[in-house]
């Protein structure tokens, strides 16, 4: 079986329900190739199949889809004849804890009609994990009780209630809802039906209605850019879910639709000039659950950030089986404590960041102890036997490779991990020093000489970072875009700097940046880690090259991030195709890319600070702007953007000039 394709679904978002069908509306059918249509609650498909039909005869599709992050609209024809026919629309939303739709019949004949409309229902209870390995689960019960079909999806119970509108008759049948409707010329019939569930061993629930941020509204020279915006905030809203009460952004639906150490804490990151509410939740969610033990089959260490949370464990094939709480992340630990700095610069309230300082320091203990168990460079190698081999961002199995296309043995010590790690031991140094705490002279120190070794030991020849030091400390050789996220953090000098900016702009695809040279042996532009390009990794290179002053370089990146955007009706996928810019009419999707993802969406937010140049340090009494000169989408004003709970507006000229 293979992983079911995304590219050409309609995807509406709730959290912790997603729910994925054809681009005429209709879910399923639960049997035939391998797909993901379905309702999916919490990681469990409640729902396969949902197949609307008119006398027996499905619509013909017309238009629609989505028209928020939770919300779509279909519309179909029936056709009678040659000359005459019924119009159908489906109007759909998510929500939280299930899903309803709404029907209209519309009768454009000129006479009467009756008519039959007739929803087929099946389930199959199948985990996200089964979805994704193209398997379908055994078709469950249903049971039909007056108005109310009610089946049980392992822990799930499971109801869809039928609402009668203007049928004059409903059947209510196990295999599904049939309306009997006369519809009078020039009018229209309507019906409904509702899905609701309930999952008491479900390890994330839904967020509070609304979000703690306002939108955005922002005018620029290129109305891409609000586009983007507009829609990527949309998205982050429906992503958002809870842990143990906490509220943070789920990686991504469907395939990461959960807890994600390193995803929600980019995305966190990104989401500041919105507010601080989202960081904080998304700390104490991973500071709740971080490592206490050293466990080889989890990953945990003490001190550890986790990877994923899952409600059980995770068999994916090919030996790579997770536990629930999977730790198999080397950077996680770092963002951490970088996004805690961060949150407090944008003016967390003291007493939530003194709240987190002991698991600063537990982390800050971690870094310190995988780096002197690894030569003093931050390392990862999996032990288990089950776990994943490569654990940085990109971390599917044939991410690091050599130039020659030979991949890295560990442990692997990446570049832009011993990047976070230098900017986390700095910025734990500044909140220790900030809150009275002891130590923040050992990490300077050690910062610095984590610096001095990684300039040592990571250069090539040709003048730029290797990817990482294998296992026998060789330089993995490969150009790849991994460099981009050293800038800004402080471990390269100015001139570094500019070596990377340089091979940051041979990058480029078009559309944003090839997470490998196009002229690596393993390049290429639908491979998942090796020559696609992902926005969130784009997003974070245009922030170091802007706060490093190669703004020509952001500024074409800038550029491609909006065209790809526009490609994909600005819902901005976890990944695209790393085909140049002009070899094709637009963007070429990864066809099992999440849409939406976490921090595909939230590199809309990031785009905006880094073409504003915002620049937050409240403890410190400063609110700057040092913005992108010139502007790469003309004179720009963003009103709704949040610093310590206070609402501003930020405004520059075509020229790059503060308002």
């Amino acid at each position: 079986m293979r992983q079911p394709l995304l590219h050409e679904l309609t995807t509406c978002v709730r959290a912790p329900t997603v729910a994925l069908s054809g681009a005429d509306g209709q879910i399923g059918p639960a049997t035939g190739p391998e797909n993901a249509h379905g309702v999916l609650h919490a990681d469990i498909r409640v729902l396969a199949e949902a197949l609307l039909t008119v006398d027996g005869q499905p619509p013909e599709h017309l238009a629609g889809g989505l028209t928020g992050a939770a919300t779509a609209t279909f519309v179909g024809t029936v056709r009678l004849d040659d000359d005459s026919a019924l119009r159908l629309v489906r109007e759909r939303e998510v929500t939280a804890a299930g899903m309803r739709e709404r029907v209209r019949l519309v009768n454009q004949t000129g006479e009467k009609v009756e008519a039959s409309v007739a929803l087929r229902l099946a389930t199959d209870g199948a985990p996200i994990t089964e979805i994704r390995a193209g398997r379908r689960g055994t078709a469950l019960p249903i049971e039909a009780h007056g108005a109310t079909l009610a089946w049980k999806a392992g822990t799930t119970s499971v109801w869809v209630t039928a609402e009668a509108g203007t049928a004059w008759q409903l059947r209510v049948e196990p295999a599904g809802l049939t309306w009997s409707v006369a519809v009078p010329a020039g009018q229209a019939g309507e019906m409904g039906w509702q899905l609701r569930c309930t999952d008491p061993s479900s390890v994330v629930g839904p967020a509070p209605v609304g979000p703690s941020w306002v939108t955005p509204e922002v005018r620029a020279g290129d109305s891409r850019l609000a586009a983007w915006l507009a829609r990527a905030v949309d998205d982050l809203d429906g992503l958002r879910m809870t842990a143990g009460g906490e509220v943070f952004i789920a990686a991504g639906a469907p395939w990461f639709f959960t807890l994600f150490g390193r995803d929600s804490l980019i995305s966190a990151r990104m989401l500041l000039p919105l507010g601080t509410e989202l960081a904080a939740g998304t700390l104490r969610a991973l500071a709740a659950r971080q490592g206490r033990r050293t466990d080889a089959g989890s990953a945990e260490e003490p001190g550890k950030i986790l990877h994923e949370l899952r409600r059980g464990t995770s068999s994916y094939g090919g030996g790579l089986s997770l536990p629930p709480v999977y730790y198999g992340t080397v950077d996680a630990t770092c963002l951490w404590v970088v996004l805690l700095n961060d949150a407090w610069r944008w003016g967390l309230p003291a007493d939530q960041v003194a709240a987190l300082l002991p698991a600063a320091e537990a982390a800050l203990e971690w870094m310190a102890a995988n780096a002197a168990a690894g030569g003093g460079f931050l390392r990862y190698l999996d032990t288990s036997g089950h776990g994943l081999a490569n654990q940085g961002w990109k971390d599917s199995g044939d991410a690091i490779r050599f130039g020659d296309g030979s991949m890295a043995s560990g442990p692997v010590a990446l570049c832009e991990v011993q990047a976070y790690a230098y900017d986390a031991a700095v910025r734990g140094a500044e909140l220790l020093d900030a809150f009275g705490r002891p130590g923040s002279a050992r990490w300077r120190s050690w910062a610095d000489e984590l610096a001095m070794a990684f300039r040592s030991r990571f250069w090539v020849g040709g003048g730029y970072p290797a990817v990482a030091l294998d296992g026998e400390d060789r330089p993995v050789d490969t150009v790849t875009s991994n460099i981009g996220h050293l800038l800004g953090t402080g471990l390269l000098d100015d001139a570094e700097s500019e070596l990377v900016a340089r091979r940051l702009a041979e990058l480029s695809s078009g559309y944003g940046l090839r997470t490998l040279s196009a002229d690596a042996v393993a390049y290429g532009p639908d491979t998942y880690h090796c020559g696609t390009v992902w926005a969130h990794d784009t997003a974070i290179a245009i922030d170091g090259l802007v706060r490093t002053g190669h703004h020509d370089v952001a500024a074409g990146l800038v550029e491609g991030l909006l065209a790809a955007a526009e490609s994909f009706g600005f819902r901005m996928p976890e990944l695209h195709a790393g085909d140049t810019r002009g070899a094709w009419p637009a963007a070429i999707p990864y066809p099992t890319a999440c849409q939406p993802q976490g921090w595909s969406a939230a590199a809309a937010v990031s785009v905006l600070s880094s073409i504003l140049g915002l620049r937050v340090h409240v403890p410190a009494k400063r609110v700057s702007l040092e913005p992108m000169r010139p502007s790469p989408v003309g004179a720009l004003t963003a009103a709704g953007l949040r610093v310590a709970g206070r609402t501003f507006t930020a405004t520059i000229d075509a020229a790059g000039r503060p308002g």
